[in-house]
């Protein structure tokens, strides 16, 4: 089942994004990535930016993913589901719910260039590497200039016709 997460979700949610980001170690560049990948505090900052949505089966969340309105798109943001959960089509039910969710006609998602399973997740999903991508980050994200060098953005442009619905 997918709901909104909440306050009550934090303590899982930094578990599953710090155990789910492991899979960056060694791939994207080392300057980049630290453990905890993401501190307590930083996931805190998120979820009040934003809205996470997240996989729960029998009470236990096993993924999330975030959605923010940001001027004329909407950003997908920090997608991540336990290891031992992935591949069973919890990220890809969170991602078409979201895309459900959209408000705007475009939605964009960034990631590590390095991050090849990442891409392939997006694009298995209609999403299309996007060449702009360094003015897209800049304008759409707030990130250090390492992370836009060494970043990708894919975009999913939704019919007119499925925002009727």
């Amino acid at each position: 089942m997918i709901r909104i997460c909440t306050p009550a979700d934090t303590e899982v949610m930094y578990e599953i994004v710090n155990t789910a980001a492991k899979a960056y170690a060694g791939v994207i560049p080392p300057d980049c990535y630290h453990e905890p990948y993401m501190l307590l505090g930083e996931l805190q900052a998120e979820m009040a930016a934003m809205t996470f949505f997240g996989w729960d089966e029998a009470g236990e969340l096993l993924g999330f993913m975030g959605i923010q309105p940001v001027r004329d798109v909407t950003l997908i943001r920090h997608a991540y589901v336990r290891p031992e959960q992935q591949g069973q089509g919890i990220g890809g039910a969170l991602l078409r719910d979201l895309i459900g969710r959209t408000r705007t006609r475009r939605l964009l998602v960034g990631t590590w260039a390095a991050a090849h399973w990442a891409i392939a997740f997006y694009q298995r999903h209609g999403f299309r590497l996007l060449p702009d991508k360094d003015a897209l980050l800049q304008t759409y994200w707030h990130i250090p200039a390492r992370q836009v060098a060494t970043s990708v953005v894919l975009g999913l442009d939704i019919p007119k016709a499925e925002k009727l619905r």
